[in-house]
């Protein structure tokens, strides 16, 4: 059940010119956190911007009751979150949403990120660690600088390869070109996340090579709980049936999701 609690805050950084990291104490909220799970947040003190704003969890450390988030400044609600001060408190509402499935026992798992897309994959990638599997992630973005994301992952004992589109680090160019490169026989488990056409192209590879996975679905909500109808959407357009992203996602089998015809064809975008 999804729960109410204000987090004090104990850093809210810059980390990239539009990305920032905020970390707040949650003791309620941070020991139900699930990996793909992701929390509403109010931007200010007050009620505008009316609507919440909806946040992956990006990392969570059970033990010290901290919660991590990883967000990208895009509108009036992100921007207004970039001036709450340590030791001021945040309004949040969570965990909501279906997480990721997790393997039963240590496997070869692939992970693959595109720009701000990184943030739902490192608790998962922690998760994943501490039940014994040996993680890989592919993380791409326009430059260098958007890749930071990878260091934290690095730390965890994570394998990061990473890929820019202009060059200045790791493969020079699409992190789908990078996944392409990748034997398919050395993974058990794919999960993903990131602009929707990289993920359709990661899912055509999966597919094709038969590696399960699981992807993460970003989409603008109101509610946050399904009542409202707002994130509601067709995961694929030949058939007649719509998602809810806040309660049946926001993570979905990559089975599922088929947005653009032959998406293992051509290239992908980053975030």
């Amino acid at each position: 059940m999804p729960v109410l609690e204000k987090g004090m805050v104990l850093d809210n950084r810059q980390v990239a010119s539009d990305l920032y990291v905020m970390d707040f104490v949650a003791p309620s909220m941070a020991q139900k956190c699930q990996p793909g799970q992701f929390l509403h947040i109010r931007s200010n003190g007050t009620y505008d911007p009316l609507l919440r704003r909806p946040l992956s969890i990006y990392d969570v450390l059970a033990d010290s009751c901290i919660i991590s988030l990883l967000y990208r400044v895009v509108g009036r609600g992100t921007a207004l979150l970039t001036g709450i001060d340590i030791d001021n408190k945040i309004d949040i509402m969570g965990p909501l949403g279906k997480g990721f499935t997790l393997p039963d026992s240590p496997e070869s798992i692939l992970l693959v990120g595109g720009g701000v897309g990184a943030a739902p994959l490192m608790f998962l990638a922690r998760q994943l660690i501490n039940i014994g599997c040996k993680v890989t992630l592919l993380l791409g973005s326009a430059t260098a600088e958007q890749l930071v994301p990878g260091q934290r992952f690095a730390t965890l004992g994570v394998k990061v390869k990473t890929a820019s589109m202009d060059g200045t680090d790791g493969y020079h160019g699409l992190i789908t070109d990078l996944l392409m490169l990748e034997d398919p026989s050395l993974y058990k488990r794919l999960y993903t996340c990131g602009p929707e056409a990289m993920m359709a192209k990661v899912s055509g590879w999966a597919i094709q090579n038969n590696v399960p996975g699981e992807l993460s679905l970003e989409e603008h909500m109101a509610c946050g709980v399904g009542a409202c109808l707002g994130c509601a959407r067709q995961l694929n357009p030949n058939q007649n049936q719509y998602a809810k992203i806040c309660m049946d996602g926001p993570v979905f089998d990559i089975k599922s999701f088929s947005t653009i015809p032959n998406p293992i064809q051509g290239g992908s975008s980053h975030e």
